[in-house]
């Protein structure tokens, strides 16, 4: 299929970013879903909530850190004794495929005694609803931890860390420095799984098309990509070719890896000085000609016109929001002509990214096989399992400089890729999640279609503060 001629027409979405509804809602507001029907793939409806509780087998004893060392971490001494451990993403985005090479497979080749299967939730079904229901998780691969910690769902892995020596030295600072910063009484909340950084996604067709020079191997200023952007958006034959998606104001804070509520006060931090340049920086890219949708209540395009449509020339995103689904569309026969590019950053922020989401596997309080699952996630961090999951496309979150060489090498769409371009410039630390972060993002996303629609950066930015602190107020005294 030719530049120009859409897999399909992609509906434009309302909202923010596709990968962090639940995770991570902080100004980030849609979800992308990929659903994949396979063995190991449970749906869970209400309905259904309590006919899985008969998939647990019950064991009969505590593990122990021999028998996890030997490959049996069963407890019972019954090497045919097996028990099933519960696996569910919550929010980001982690596809069945996904699962299957990087969990599945290889904890159940480790682990004899154990089978691994996945369960997720349909939008109707809260998380008190699951683990009301009494089908609970073991396992929760999540970034953002306020969803389950007010479920009280989040078993503190101190304890599991002295007993079985896990050496927590050999996490990379800035990932292991986020879940410690989540915690209130230094309790640990989670084990960093993987480090999700942000590249430069671009379309070399579009590019072709209309005689623009590939983005460089060098980490551009946003100003230099808005330049490239000025020169590949624009309509042709009744087609909307866009040269840039940030996505609005969730894009470019993540340049600066900034929160909508100050840590401290609880208050709206828009009115800080690093909002500003992102207000600013989001006003110039939707001035861009011909780049805002016609409809004046959007002001992004998403992932899709990327993937599947392939009229948008670039794209910052994190290397999980595509790269997976970029697959799963490469094995069903629809392939993209992209590469990769450093992702840009303001002027005097180069030699940094942006903030790197902490991909992280949980614990749950309620696991009757906490020892079991523990020692899962303990095997998820070896050197064996993170070697990996670095060749299926993630980025490790151990400390191993040998392991980033060996990256996507068995994902084949990232074959011929420029790989070394995801490792130029150092990752931020994520922000802090505010428990009400994603209660007041809304107002962000109102501050995007406020700007699209002429408001000037100083006014969006006093309505959205005045909306996001009354909000703020409300929810203190309904708790």
């Amino acid at each position: 299929m030719s530049i120009g001629q859409p897999l399909q027409q992609s509906a434009l979405l309302p909202e923010a970013e596709e990968s962090r509804k639940a995770d991570y809602p902080a100004h980030s507001l849609a979800v992308h879903h990929s659903r994949n029907e396979g063995k190991s793939l449970i749906t869970v409806s209400r309905t259904a909530l309590a006919v899985l509780l008969t998939l647990s087998i019950p064991l009969a004893a505590c593990s122990n850190q021999n028998n996890a060392s030997s490959g049996n971490a069963s407890s019972s001494g019954d090497p045919n004794q097996t028990i099933t451990l519960k696996f569910m993403s919550n929010g980001s985005t982690f596809t069945n495929t996904e699962f299957q090479n990087q969990i599945q497979q290889p904890v159940q080749k480790r682990f004899p005694s154990i089978r691994i299967e996945r369960i997720e939730l349909p939008a109707t079904t809260t998380l008190q609803e699951l683990f009301s229901s009494g089908t609970i998780p073991d396992i929760v691969f999540a970034s953002n931890y306020n969803p389950l910690k007010k479920v009280g769902a989040i078993e503190d892995l101190r304890p599991w860390f002295e007993k079985y020596h896990f050496d927590e030295s050999r996490i990379k600072p800035y990932l292991m420095g986020y879940v410690k910063a989540a915690s209130n009484n230094g309790e640990i909340y989670a084990i960093p799984y993987n480090s999700n950084q942000h590249i430069l996604y671009y379309n070399k067709d579009v590019f072709d098309k209309f005689g623009v020079p590939y983005p460089p191997d060098e980490q551009m200023t946003w100003e230099q990509t808005f330049e490239l952007a000025r020169k590949l958006t624009r309509v042709e034959n009744g087609v909307n070719y866009i040269g840039l998606d940030v996505e609005g104001l969730t894009g470019f804070s993540k340049s600066l890896a900034l929160p909508i509520l100050d840590p401290q006060t609880g208050k709206s931090f828009l009115t800080s000085p690093g909002w500003l340049r992102v207000f600013n920086a989001t006003k110039e890219s939707f001035e861009i000609p011909d780049f805002l949708p016609k409809d004046k209540t959007k002001y992004l395009w998403g992932r899709d016109v990327f993937m599947k449509d392939r009229t948008m020339a670039m794209r910052p995103a994190w290397l999980a929001n595509m790269v997976g689904p970029l697959e799963e569309l490469r094995q069903q026969g629809i392939e993209s002509n992209w590469d990769i590019a450093p992702v840009p950053n303001f002027e005097d922020q180069l030699g940094k990214t942006r903030e790197a989401q902490v991909h992280s596997l949980i614990l749950t309080k309620q696991s009757k096989y906490k020892d079991e699952a523990f020692q899962v996630m303990s095997f998820l961090l070896s050197d064996e399992s993170q070697r990996n999951i670095a060749r299926n496309g993630r980025v490790p979150a151990i400390i191993n400089k040998d392991l980033e060489k060996e990256y996507g090498a068995d994902v084949g769409v990232l074959k011929g890729k420029k790989i070394q371009n995801i490792f130029v410039g150092e990752p931020l630390q994520d922000h802090y999640i505010h428990e009400y972060e994603g209660d007041v993002s809304k107002y962000v996303t109102q501050a995007n279609v406020d700007l699209a629609n002429g408001m000037d950066v100083n006014t969006a930015i006093r309505k959205a503060s005045e909306a996001i602190d009354k909000e703020v107020e409300r929810l203190k005294k309904n708790e």
